[in-house]
């Protein structure tokens, strides 16, 4: 018996940068404002990229954001956050991102934002927050 193969997934970045504010309730995307990797530590802001992802319709993928280590209300520390997201449709748009809240000082540094198929990484953008 053969085995069916599963159809590779195909994924392009369509912006990254800063963006309007984003509603995670709401289906629509946060409009985009301005091309960078380097984020201002200003609370508010929202950043992250846009991605197009084909081939995928009905597949479940997650997400990893990897962010300097801070502590949350509790005091306890944060480690990277990863969730899973259902593709709806073919092709699909995608808003990865977060924003800067209080303390501004433990956001500050190097993140990362990626797509996974399981464990393999499909796209991967690095940011800044200075």
């Amino acid at each position: 018996m053969k085995k069916k193969n599963k159809k590779v997934i195909e994924i392009d970045i369509v912006s990254y940068g800063l963006y309007t504010e984003w509603d995670r309730e709401s289906s629509d995307l946060p409009k985009f404002i301005e091309l960078t990797q380097v984020v201002e530590a200003a609370i508010g802001i929202e950043f992250g990229m846009i991605v197009e992802i084909r081939k995928a319709r009905g597949r479940y993928l997650d997400f990893l954001i990897e962010h300097p280590p801070f502590y949350n209300d509790g005091g306890e520390l944060e480690p990277s956050f990863r969730d899973t997201f259902r593709v709806k449709h073919n092709p699909f748009q995608f808003f990865l991102g977060d924003t800067v809240w209080e303390p501004i000082e433990d956001k500050k540094g190097d993140w990362t934002l990626s797509i996974l198929d399981g464990e393999e990484v499909l796209v991967s953008k690095e940011f800044r927050v200075v």
